[in-house]
């Protein structure tokens, strides 16, 4: 749940959803993304870098923060975090992937290249540790130049400069509380600090200096999110980003996502996850699923999901709802299932026929099928098996009798206690026909504009962004709702 169990005493309300749009090995700038170019040359030897970061798709190389022309960058590859500079042969490569897509990690990269012994001029912090098994291990020469605060040369979050001033490999994910800090080698516990009772890693907050063109993002201004919070007014600019990138997802109150392309061993032509592991589109064969990285087991839970693209697939071919943690690879049997195909599964489609092993519900009113964009919404109740669904905020009915989840009543399910053990996760599909499917989830903390326009309600904590109004007792499926109402992560 990253820290929605712990008290912090410092919270981060806010953080910046980056989208990579563009793949290409020359790249355009079409992914979102910020810089900032120094009008004055701070300290080229000792600076430090400090990030709090989710992602939500996994791709061979994803760059979170660069400078030089092609020349310095600290990145995620596929075999690991990789920190280079190629004009001076410096190179750090871990042993350690980093492909969690449910969690936050906390990164810290100190620089100090005037040390007299050489693996303390490059030091990486992952999550409060120092980072020491590296499968390439190549440091600075002493008192080398970077390019970082460089007069004139630009400097980049959330993806890396290429020639001409184009970007490329683009992060697709989430960051929040970014600092830069020039002149200062600092350490992990600059930032953070581990919690007495858990052991948990969480944030705190930074009480040091900034240095010449260091600077603080706290997103949270969705108007300016480039906006430097450190006071000497270094404001990032920004690419591809407005005020709909702003997110509640966060270190100290993590959302539910959709789980990123890592789960190759569950299907293997799964939809691709991005846009803040909001979206999955795409896939290849059948039916195609993906499912969120948080599990319930008690608890009332309430999220949304509209298709924006059928694909020319009716829309009642496309379904959500949950399936059991234990059921997940057999979505992907016999070329593929639908959600309520399987015995730990409950799906509804468009048209309000809602499924689970294979059956329809008993008595369900079926509808004309949804167009795309309209929302649809589900409540789950796990702490007495039940499940209910919304079309554009009218509950469906059995018999003609419409469920009401916040009395309990005529559910389209009463069986999710009974027909697993296992916690149940989030999930959405659809079928396959010429690959253009896209279905867009809302967990709450990052609601895209299909979502927004139609509504902006949080649930009776203050938590999440919904199209409609969360059923009395339901609640945005994240970290702090999690550790109250009970649930697993």
């Amino acid at each position: 749940m990253n820290r929605g169990s712990v008290s912090t005493g410092f919270n981060i309300d806010n953080s910046c959803v980056f989208v990579d749009t563009d793949r290409s090995s020359t790249g355009n700038g079409a992914n979102s993304h910020l810089h900032f170019t120094p009008s004055s040359t701070g300290n080229r030897k000792v600076g430090t870098f400090s990030a709090w970061v989710k992602r939500s798709h996994i791709d061979s190389i994803d760059a979170i923060f660069s400078s030089g022309q092609n020349d310095q960058h600290f990145r995620f590859q596929t075999t690991g975090i990789n920190i280079r500079d190629y004009n001076e042969s410096t190179q750090l490569q871990t042993n350690a992937i980093y492909r969690d897509t449910a969690a936050f990690y906390h990164f810290v990269m100190a620089v100090d290249t005037t040390q007299g012994t050489a693996a303390n001029r490059l030091k990486l912090y992952v999550n409060g540790d120092q980072v020491t098994s590296f499968s390439t291990e190549t440091y600075p020469t002493q008192n080398q130049d970077w390019n970082f605060n460089y007069t004139g040369n630009k400097m980049f979050i959330g993806a890396r400069r290429w020639y001409n001033d184009d970007v490329i490999q683009g992060l697709d994910g989430y960051m929040a509380d970014v600092y830069w800090i020039d002149g200062q080698q600092l350490a992990a516990t600059d930032f953070g600090e581990y919690d007495d009772d858990s052991g948990i890693w969480k944030p705190k907050a930074y009480s040091g200096t900034f240095g010449t063109n260091g600077c603080y993002l706290k997103f949270d201004d969705s108007s300016s999110l480039g906006a430097d919070s450190s006071g000497n007014g270094n404001d990032w600019t920004e690419v591809n980003i407005a005020a709909a990138n702003q997110s509640t997802d966060t270190p100290t109150n993590n959302f539910c996502t959709l789980l990123g392309q890592q789960q190759d061993a569950v299907t293997g032509t799964e939809p691709s996850i991005k846009e803040g592991g909001t979206t999955m589109f795409g896939g290849s064969t059948s039916s195609q699923n993906a499912v969120g990285t948080m599990g319930l087991r008690s608890g009332k839970w309430y999220f949304e999901s509209t298709i924006t693209n059928s694909g020319g697939v009716d829309t009642d071919n496309h379904n959500f709802g949950v399936v059991a943690a234990d059921q997940i690879t057999a979505l992907s049997t016999g070329g593929g299932n639908d959600l309520g195909y399987v015995s730990g599964g409950w799906a509804m489609s468009s048209n309000a026929a809602a499924r689970n092993n294979n059956g329809y519900a008993s008595g369900y009113n079926a509808t004309s099928a949804l167009a795309v964009d309209e929302i649809m919404g589900v409540a789950i109740d796990m702490d007495n098996g039940k499940i209910w669904w919304h079309r554009e905020g009218t509950w469906t009915s059995l018999n003609s009798t419409v469920g009401n989840p916040a009395n309990g009543t005529t559910p389209s399910f009463s069986n999710l206690l009974t027909a697993t053990d296992e916690p149940l996760l989030p999930a959405g599909g659809f079928y396959i026909n010429n690959n253009d499917q896209v279905r867009v989830m809302n967990f709450g903390g990052y609601a895209q504009a299909v979502f927004t326009a139609v509504g902006t309600y949080a649930d009776a904590n203050g938590y999440g962004s919904f199209a409609y109004q969360p059923p009395t007792g339901f609640y945005a499926i994240c970290g702090k709702n999690l550790a109250e109402y009970g649930g697993t992560a």
